[in-house]
């Protein structure tokens, strides 16, 4: 019988060349009926899988050795897509919406690298197959058109409208929000057809957004009656028997303390710290034995697998446990006995782990303490907790002792720490927004924070070394090409940053981070490097965490909301019982299962974080929803080539569009990132302080629009005023303005070509002819963070052109050139040849004599600044 492995083995020699059926059945010498069913069948598999493909000649090959790429499909709300290959060393590959097929977000897909961008730039290909479908159910509003209707996805990514024949109504009716089950996919110029299976509710009906957000996600609620059965068999407490019979250190008589958020009720991890006769730290991180009550492939462990993690919405918590399980037994509440798994470890004067355990325990939390008792107790030395918390009052302090000295460590080793400021949405009993406050992270959450990281490294080690199958994290270094536009990002605004390309330590990027620290530029700065790093992931391999900068990591401090953290409890467990070792049964069969595990656990978070941003993005619209017409102060938070994004004190963030700023017309610098008014030279740049008016929300896109205040109506351009306002008579050298207000477009179309600067191309200055025009960029829209557009993996992309016509003046010679892509991923195409008043300027060498300028036309320089998409 020929196995998967030895056929894919065969296919991927070198000197294989596609095959026929029958030759493949030749040469691995297949005779018998049944040996022919069998490989006709794994022939099949694999193609369904998209591990071999049949080409149109009938010939079975690998994607890999065939220019085929198979990975996951990132759509985006503008048209295009990038595939993120399985193949982690190969690129991501772009691909135009024409080049799509019918394949949606999320698919799995097999892709034909058709092309590579100029100078090794970015891949482009097309959609050849698609593997697996990830769309089945979609979430939107229902538009009837009485024998038929559509619905618009909330997932903008998904550009299509599903088509509703009458028969698929369902009795839904115009303007609720429904759930469609797709019936067929889109094919060619034809939509995708569905049927309603679920009515939420009219659109605007309280909690229907929410609810909306759960559907589209396929977030699941409650849990099924076999998985609540299991959770109802837990006990309620722990015997003296059972803790003898297991063989767990007795931890109940230290200072151990749970300290967590006030409205916290699954408490899963508690700490106590100790200064040892040497002069060394001892300190022990204990968390519930979630794994000792949710056994391997019980109903309640399936269940938390398909979960992944609890999902943290505004107005709710999606546990991945039933509350019976994390609220009850699994929680360290306060004087109960409960199973931990404790990490103890000894730290010198220098913060170095010296000695170390892990083992199973018994614990008994002294007090459950919330982060602002701790801090009141610290930080502002409240009489009233000193006296109530005497007892523990010097723990306390050791405690902030210890977390600054590892803060301090981990700073030295090249951690890198984003201090991003976060909000908190407080809503109404039904889910209105009434108040947006920001998080304070304190000492208190500075301590456990410290201490949850060094449990995290020092299990991950502990187990590496043990050659044990486990679940890290892992974080990897930087894409050299993101890394290097960022630097140059950082370095418009005077920052620089030792190092190049992959030679950067994270050390160097942490320095940026404190040197930047309360300036104006710090949010933007620390998020667009955010940006250019890579998304932390699980993995069954352990290849170190560049932004911690740590050798080993996991996850191993949160099993009652993680499934990884779960997961490797249970290894811990199985390990202590069989000696330090695994039975090679149980050796074998975990290294299969991890990379699985790994993965789903992966994509499982990544929907968490997509729901959970677009919850907030929500509810900051709805908040904001009531407040159309009063004014705030805010802050330029980004400025791009539409406008710049301000923020707000409470951390909401809205956009003034370029056509908003009515007191001149301003053009994007993309090299130093500000908007320059033309006449009045006024510049717009990151971490400006403004004054804004709310202009409106958009419910349908959960975007806030701003307009600056108090701002004077803009002068008309006389028909021959280039960019510097000339008169219509005379036109001073200057740029050519928009279109309509005397300057045509540079740039004539989407490849860049030339295109008048002046007044469309007859009053003001010619352009030159190497316009060029912007890219989809992936990692996000450049520099509109906030908006919900891109995000720390996702891609997100614009299309931005920036076409300047040649410079008129007097006569003399000069080189044109062509600028490439700029760090922000903006295409510069610029001529900078000098040529006579008044006539174009081309690009290359040029030359002239002086020459009367025409009664009432402009000098030369016409310049137009403009936004493009790409065309394929």
């Amino acid at each position: 019988m020929i196995t998967e492995q030895q056929l894919l083995d065969f296919m991927l020699e070198t000197a294989y060349k596609p095959m026929t059926y029958q030759e493949l059945e030749q040469h691995f010498g297949i005779e018998d009926a049944a040996e022919f069913k069998a490989f006709l069948k794994l022939l099949n598999q694999l193609e369904d899988e998209g591990r071999i493909v049949l080409t149109r000649t009938n010939r079975y090959g690998v994607p890999g050795r065939m220019q085929m790429v198979k990975g996951r499909l990132q759509a985006h709300a503008k048209g295009f897509a990038f595939l993120i290959p399985e193949d982690r060393e190969h690129p991501d590959v772009y691909i135009h919406a024409n080049d799509l097929k019918s394949a949606m977000n999320g698919d799995t897909v097999l892709v034909r690298v058709t092309s590579k961008g100029p100078e090794g730039g970015r891949l482009e290909g097309e959609v050849i197959r698609i593997v697996k479908r990830a769309v089945v159910q979609v979430v939107g509003v229902f538009q009837s058109q009485e024998v038929y209707g559509f619905v618009i996805p909330d997932d903008k990514r998904i550009n299509r409208d599903i088509f509703i024949p009458r028969t698929g109504f369902n009795n839904a009716v115009d303007g609720q929000k429904v759930v469609v089950n797709i019936v067929s996919y889109p094919e060619g110029r034809a939509a995708a057809e569905g049927e309603i299976i679920e009515i939420l509710g009219h659109k605007d009906d309280p909690g229907i957004d929410i609810l909306s957000v759960i559907r589209k996600h396929q977030l699941p609620e409650a849990f099924p009656e076999e998985v609540i059965e299991e959770a109802e068999q837990a006990p309620d407490s722990i015997t003296e028997d059972e803790i003898i019979k297991q063989g767990r250190r007795d931890l109940r008589g230290l200072n151990i303390v749970t300290i967590d958020g006030e409205d916290a009720k699954d408490l899963d991890d508690a700490v106590n710290v100790e200064r040892l006769p040497n002069g060394n730290y001892r300190l022990g991180v204990h968390i519930a034995d979630v794994g000792y009550y949710v056994r391997e492939n019980s109903k309640l462990d399936q269940e938390a697998y398909n979960r992944g993690c609890s999902v943290y919405l505004v107005d709710r918590v999606i546990p991945m446990l039933p509350h019976r399980l994390s609220n009850g037994i699994c929680s360290l509440n306060p004087q109960v006995d409960r199973l931990t798994m404790s990490c103890v470890m000894e730290f010198n004067e220098q913060m170095k782990v010296v000695n170390h355990e892990v083992f199973t325990s018994v614990i008994k939390t002294k007090e459950r303490m919330t982060y602002k008792n701790v801090y009141k107790i610290l930080e502002e030395e409240d009489p009233e907790l000193i006296e109530r918390y005497s007892e523990l009052v010097d723990d306390f302090k050791l405690m902030k002792e210890i977390a600054m000295k590892l803060r301090d460590m981990r700073m030295r080793r090249g951690a890198v720490d984003f201090d991003f400021e976060e909000s908190k949405i407080l809503v109404d009993e039904e889910g209105k927004p009434v108040d947006i406050v920001k998080r304070e992270r304190t000492v208190a959450e500075q301590i456990i924070e410290e201490f949850m990281l060094a449990a995290n490294e020092t299990v991950a080690e502990h187990f590496h070394w043990l050659k044990v199958p486990f679940i890290y994290r892992v974080h990897e270094d930087p894409d050299q090409e993101k890394l290097q536009n960022f630097l140059g990002f950082a370095a418009n605004f005077g920052f620089h940053v030792k190092g190049r390309g992959n030679s950067i330590h994270p050390r160097a990027l942490q320095s940026l981070l404190e040197d930047i620290q309360g300036t104006k530029e710090q949010t933007v700065i620390s998020t667009m490097m955010l940006r250019s790093m890579k998304q932390a992931k699980y993995d069954s391999e352990m290849s170190g965490h560049f932004g911690l900068a740590a050798e080993f990591y996991s996850h191993f401090t949160s099993p009652i909301r993680r499934y990884p953290d779960l997961v490797i409890h249970r290894v811990m467990r199985e390990v202590f019982e069989n000696g330090g070792a695994l039975p090679e049964n149980r050796q074998e069969y975990l290294a299969s299962r991890m990379p699985d595990i790994a993965q789903q656990s992966s994509e499982r978070e990544r929907v968490a974080v997509e729901a959970e941003r677009d919850t907030e993005k929500m509810k900051k619209a709805q908040y904001m929803l009531d407040k159309v017409g009063e004014e705030f102060d805010g802050m330029i938070s980004s400025v791009t080539s539409f406008g710049m994004f301000i923020e707000l004190e409470n951390t909401v963030e809205g956009l003034i569009r370029l056509s908003m700023l009515t007191d001149d017309y301003y053009h994007f610098d993309d090299q130093h990132m500000i908007l320059i008014g033309e006449r009045t030279s006024k510049i717009f740049r990151i971490g400006d302080e403004v004054k804004i008016r709310v202009a409106r929300v958009n419910m349908d896109e959960y975007t806030i629009d701003f307009e600056m205040v108090d701002m004077k109506p803009r002068q008309e351009r006389g028909p021959g005023a280039g960019f510097g306002g000339g008169s219509r008579r005379e036109g001073r050298d200057g740029r050519g303005g928009r279109d309509s207000r005397g300057g045509n477009q540079g740039g004539r179309d989407s490849r860049g070509k030339g295109g008048s600067g002046g007044n469309r191309g007859k009053n003001g200055g010619r352009a030159g002819q190497q316009g060029a025009s912007g890219t989809e960029s992936r990692g996000g829209q450049s520099f509109g963070f906030g908006s919900g557009k891109g995000g720390y993996n996702s891609p997100g992309g614009s299309s931005t052109g920036f076409a300047e016509g040649g410079r008129g003046g007097h006569s003399g010679q000069g080189k044109g050139r062509k600028k490439k892509t700029s760090k922000s991923g903006v295409f510069v195409g610029e001529q900078a040849a000098q040529a006579p008043s008044g006539n174009p300027a081309k690009g290359g060498e040029g030359s002239g004599k002086r020459k009367r300028k025409p009664k009432g036309k402009s000098g030369g320089n016409g310049m137009a600044a403009f936004v493009r998409k790409k065309k394929k």
